[in-house]
């Protein structure tokens, strides 16, 4: 059988999407018995934020660990987890504007202009935004892959902002700890494109060759 030959079975992503929507059910049931400690509202509304910048790694370990680990079906369930990462950003915002802020819109504008880590926040989310709308195949297509690529790329962007986002918001309580967690596992992923976008760089100009240049410059001083 080969490598990752179980990842195409047809069970695979309704398994995942079930799985993915298990931490939202969990906060729902908590909320519905009063197991959110204290103060429900703010664990809530931090529990989806924790939800989303999880699914943002684990969307972001696909690459990695389809090339790694020669997991080839891997791919097909990015879109669903970068879907995932997205909801749990958008419902992370609504339970911010609605148990913090009572959906007073003019309030909720203040509030973003006024606190720095809730303004890195929503620009992560603004910059999420496009991506999701972009997933589908025949956005993909009508685009052209080039176009879409450059602009998925944002998301190395959208990963240092929610990190900047999470560190602004526990510096208040000066915990660290789970901040420096998330760092490290997406330093590390973005470290790892970095690695191979050098790399890819570096063998195509071996490729080339110093003939190429030579060509180059003989091509130019005709052309003069």
């Amino acid at each position: 059988m080969a490598r990752g030959a179980l990842l195409l079975h047809p069970a695979v992503k309704p398994l995942v999407f079930v799985a993915s929507l298990l931490p939202l059910a969990w906060l729902f049931y908590g909320a519905a018995t009063n197991n959110l400690g204290a103060n429900p509202a703010e664990s809530l509304i931090r529990s989806l934020g924790d939800w989303g910048l999880r699914f943002l790694c684990l969307t972001l370990a696909i690459t990695p660990a389809r090339l790694l680990l020669g997991l080839t079906p891997l791919a097909r369930l990015r879109r669903m987890l970068g879907l995932f990462t997205y909801a749990y950003v958008v419902l992370h915002l609504l339970a911010y504007a609605w148990f913090d802020m009572g959906l007073d819109l003019a309030e909720i504008v203040k509030d973003i202009i006024k606190r720095p880590f809730i303004l890195v926040g929503f620009a992560a989310f603004l910059l999420l935004t496009p991506l999701a709308l972009t997933s589908a195949n025949r956005v993909v297509k009508a685009m052209g892959a080039k176009r879409w690529q450059a602009l998925h790329k944002s998301v190395y962007l959208i990963a240092v902002l929610a990190i900047l986002h999470f560190f602004w918001m526990r510096a208040g309580k000066n915990d660290f700890a789970e901040v420096a967690v998330y760092a490290a596992v997406l330093g590390v992923l973005l470290g790892w494109r970095l690695w191979r976008w050098a790399r890819q760089r570096g063998a195509a100009r071996v490729a080339r060759g110093p003939g190429a240049l030579d060509s180059r410059v003989r091509g130019n001083d005709g052309v003069r």
